[in-house]
């Protein structure tokens, strides 16, 4: 296939993929039980009140013509606005946005940072005791939920050693240095809670297809030319082995996104995951479903830049 029809064929399935997120998400929010009016007037409201609440929001109409208004606003870029703080949904999700890019962005990085060099130790010393301590590891972490280690991270180094806040995303009053070093500080306990419920996936993964590379035919000609063994695996073989790991990296973003939302919550860090679950508590629907079609633009976005750059990287992705 041509490299434009790829990229027609990829952005058509992302923007399918995210209007099914989209409209998943709507009717999921309002199969929540509960009355969102009644979360927003408190329990003393009459029954005219409730009906003009109703009437604002636009809840009083059928759920078809809900729908088709929100898509048509949508489209819009408009997100509606929030039942309980009366703000726009877009301003409400822009104050919470910045700490959960820093949040995931920060566990992303690291790691890849981890990941590349102990999947490299483990594949260049397979079968040894290193490779058996990373695959027995790897295989404990796989099994591991971000709640269950968000948790114990809490409770031991937080709580018991007292060596990390427990949480929030910065001390209040401090400026300059005193606030960056502080907003690091938070971030360390959140961050590691993604890291170590990512990191067995990339280490593994790059692991078995730097062996499978190391084996080929390329890597022996390397080799018989007196090429080093170091430069045989960094320069020959890891280029080809990141290529599944790079294609797993988009699709692990999806699943940060995810990790995010719980870590948030575990650590009352201010990110769009805790708006997430504050509005569900508070049936604020806006919200709710605007931080949804966020998280569902970041995660369609990011598989759609990792598959076109898979399909550059490697030309028999679009052949087949």
């Amino acid at each position: 296939m041509h490299l434009s029809g790829y990229v027609l064929q990829r952005l058509l399935r992302g923007l399918a993929t995210f209007w099914f997120a989209v409209t998943i998400t709507f009717f999921l929010v309002r199969l929540l039980p509960g009355d969102p009016v009644l979360a927003v007037a408190g329990p003393g409201m009459t029954e005219e009140i409730r009906l003009q609440q109703l009437a604002l929001y636009g809840l009083d109409r059928p759920l078809a013509v809900q729908y088709f208004a929100y898509l048509r606003e949508l489209v819009q870029g408009n997100l509606g606005i929030s039942f309980l703080r009366s703000q726009p949904v877009t301003q409400v999700l822009m104050e919470r946005l910045p700490w959960t890019l820093l949040l995931t962005g920060a566990a992303l990085v690291l790691t890849v940072l981890l990941g590349i060099p102990l999947g490299v130790l483990a594949a260049t010393r397979a079968r040894g005791w290193v490779d058996q301590f990373v695959q027995v590891s790897g295989v404990i972490g796989q099994s591991l939920f971000v709640p269950s280690i968000g948790i114990f991270l809490l409770y031991t180094l937080g709580l018991m050693a007292g060596l990390f806040p427990i949480g929030g995303a910065v001390k209040s009053g401090l400026t300059g240095f005193a606030w960056y070093a502080s907003v690091a500080h938070h971030l360390v306990l959140p961050c590691l809670t993604l890291v170590m419920a990512q990191l067995a996936s990339y280490v593994l993964t790059l692991r078995s297809t730097l062996i499978e590379a190391l084996g080929e035919e390329y890597c022996d000609l390397a080799r018989a030319k007196g090429t080093p063994e170091r430069t045989v695996v960094w320069k020959h073989a890891l280029r080809n082995a990141l290529l599944p790991t790079t294609t797993l990296i988009g699709l692990q973003i999806g699943f940060l996104v995810g990790g995010a939302v719980l870590t948030e919550t575990i650590y009352a860090y201010p990110g769009v995951g805790r708006a997430i679950f504050e509005a569900v508590g508070q049936l604020d629907f806006p919200v709710l479903q605007g931080a949804f079609v966020l998280l569902a633009a970041t995660v369609v976005l990011a598989n759609l830049v990792t598959d076109l750059a898979y399909g550059f990287l490697d030309p028999r992705v679009r052949a087949g």
